[in-house]
């Protein structure tokens, strides 16, 4: 192997690709536990999956940098830290499947009152109730890209109704202006949008507070983009009910109030922890590292706008 190819640092065994690209060179490397001496000569660099802005600090050494490529489709933690001239790629299909099962699964686990159901079986008791179906719900998707897209085709054969919102209008696609009008209308709401500076906090309590009565609020996306006193107060009033994967600080502290919070159920942010995950993430990074070792255009290049 000559130390004229391109370095690639990746977190795994390569071999894990099946058939690692030729003509590149691979370091399994994991930043927060070790960073070789190699740091300046690194030209691809796939940071280890949940490191958060672990996998940021060791940037400014990487003086060679061109590629990093993420596991993650969220990039909000790279944002204003990739210097000029580095391609920054998302994640986005590895997750589509496993997130879109999680929103559903939360969707149809709060609606039908499982939680309850849980406790009432360690307590031994056989306690029925009337519960809301996902059919004839009108469900609005709040950030209408790859994993929005994933999540209706897996609602679409409950018998819901589908109401598509992202940050411009497009053709069957409402905007996010037209929320306030909007947010009436629908049963449930599934947060699958990027955490940007649009969006952190725009569920606040003006949000819930256009929301239905008793409607559901599912986040899949961002803690950030939801004011966790807001929700905890709809919450506890019986307004609304909700389901979250993330929250703004995570882990999440043992003493916070979430934690308490009636109506709300907690799932600790395993959106993509699924056995559908590998794969496509391995699948992705192989072809990536085909186009950059052939010279071709890379996938999921993010703008200058991320």
């Amino acid at each position: 192997m000559s130390a004229e190819q391109p370095l690639v640092w990746i977190p795994f065994d390569p071999a894990e690709l099946g058939e690692p690209p030729e003509g590149l060179r691979y370091e399994v490397v994991d930043p927060t536990k070790h960073v070789p001496d190699s740091v300046g000569e690194v030209r691809f660099y796939i940071p280890p999956y949940m490191i958060g802005s672990a996998g940021v600090d060791v940037l400014p050494q990487m003086s060679s940098l061109e590629v990093i490529q993420l596991q993650t489709a969220g990039v909000d933690v790279y944002r204003g830290k990739v210097a000029d001239g580095v391609t920054l790629c998302n994640g986005r299909g590895i997750h589509d499947a496993s997130t879109a099962e999680l929103a559903v699964t939360l969707t149809l686990a709060s609606l039908r009152g499982i939680p309850g159901y849980v406790r009432f079986q360690d307590e031994h008791r056989w306690h029925q109730g009337y519960r809301p179906a996902l059919a004839d719900r009108r469900v609005m998707i709040l950030g209408y890209g790859s994993i929005g897209k994933a999540i209706e085709a897996r609602l679409l054969p409950f018998e819901t109704e589908i109401v598509r919102v992202a940050r411009t209008a497009r053709e069957g696609v409402h905007a996010f202006t037209e929320l306030p009008d909007l947010l009436p209308t629908v049963d449930v709401v599934i947060l699958i949008a990027p955490l940007t500076e649009e969006t952190r906090g725009l569920v606040d309590a003006d949000f819930l507070g256009r929301m239905k009565d008793r409607a559901l609020l599912v986040n899949v996306a961002r803690g950030a983009l939801v004011d966790h006193d807001a929700l905890i107060e709809a919450c506890t009033a019986k307004r609304i009910t909700a389901a979250i994967d993330v929250a703004e600080v995570e882990p999440l502290p043992a003493d916070h109030r979430l934690w308490d919070t009636p109506n709300l159920l907690i799932t600790p942010h395993v959106g993509g922890a699924s056995s559908a995950f590998q794969p496509r993430m391995r699948r992705l990074i192989r072809e990536q590292l085909q186009r950059y070792a052939a010279g071709e255009p890379l996938a999921n290049v993010m703008s200058g706008s991320y």
